[in-house]
């Protein structure tokens, strides 16, 4: 598995990113955006509450990415207007499982940067270990554990993730929706789920939630600067604790399901963002 730009691609992994965000303006006809938005399995449903689509691209269209690979991800970048903000929204991401690199997982992050975001929403769709979850239920990630053992930052350049995952924008949702709860992130490689063991070890080591993604994203984007809103909707709880097996068809209708109260969420707060 390597990071190292293809053949004929630009030299860093920034210089993909500028290259990527100056097509995007291209093809969008918005030359900055303000907020962006990774869209995780089962929440598609939820994009149409945010406002309207000025320009709707495939991934693709964009130098560095590539087609998504994964079923409930649409393949798509979409540039909404919603009241004095443009957001820049990923329907789909690239997951570390799928053998790309690290680089190509946090190209579109790195990507929002150059496109001028300041801050990034980043959802998932995860298992939960509280049983009071139950399946649709959105928390916000409070920090995270990262056990792919791998990072988006190259060298020796140093980068500090107290407070990595926003106190100000986790306010801002609780002002929204009161009720929400928040957790611990731990993302494992995948793409095979976890067993009942580990998620023992999860619990262990002070985690509320178990997936495959976010975490490389997060910390990409506080190495660019950006402010990370991180939310996780529960779509199953995690191996081991309910004793039914893990599909992920039941992620994504999970998420079909909550899709009226994830696209209130959004869409009331990222215009505050």
């Amino acid at each position: 598995m390597s990071d190292s730009p293809a053949a004929g691609s630009p030299d860093s992994p920034q210089e993909a990113a500028t290259a990527a965000a100056a097509r995007l303006a291209e093809l969008t006809g918005v030359e900055r955006h303000d907020v962006a938005l990774v869209l995780g399995s089962g929440w598609l449903p939820a994009v149409d509450a945010l406002g309207e689509a000025t320009a709707e691209i495939d991934t693709t269209d964009l130098p560095g990415f590539s087609a998504a690979a994964v079923v409930g991800h649409s393949g798509k970048i979409r540039s909404i207007k919603a009241g004095d903000k443009q957001l820049l929204v990923f329907l789909s991401r690239t997951h570390y499982y799928e053998g790309k690199g690290v680089a190509a997982v946090v190209h579109g992050v790195r990507t929002a940067a150059a496109a001028g975001c300041r801050a990034i929403v980043l959802t998932n769709g995860c298992g939960g270990l509280k049983e009071t979850w139950s399946p649709g239920t959105p928390v916000l990630i409070s920090d995270h554990i990262n056990l792919t053992g791998r990072s988006p930052i190259e060298g020796a350049h140093f980068v500090d993730l107290t407070d990595l995952y926003s106190p100000r924008l986790r306010a801002l949702c609780r002002e929204v929706d009161p009720s929400l709860d928040e957790g611990v992130y731990v993302q494992f490689p995948g793409p095979h789920y976890e067993t009942p063991a580990e998620i023992g070890m999860v619990r262990a080591i002070g985690g509320h939630l178990v997936g495959m993604s976010t975490t490389l994203e997060a910390i990409a984007a506080r190495e660019a600067g950006l402010e990370v809103l991180g939310i996780s909707l529960v779509t199953n709880l995690a191996a081991g604790i309910s004793g039914e097996p893990l599909d992920h068809a039941e992620v994504l209708e999970a998420g079909r399901a909550a899709a009226s109260r994830m696209g209130d969420l959004l869409g009331r707060v990222v215009p505050g963002i």
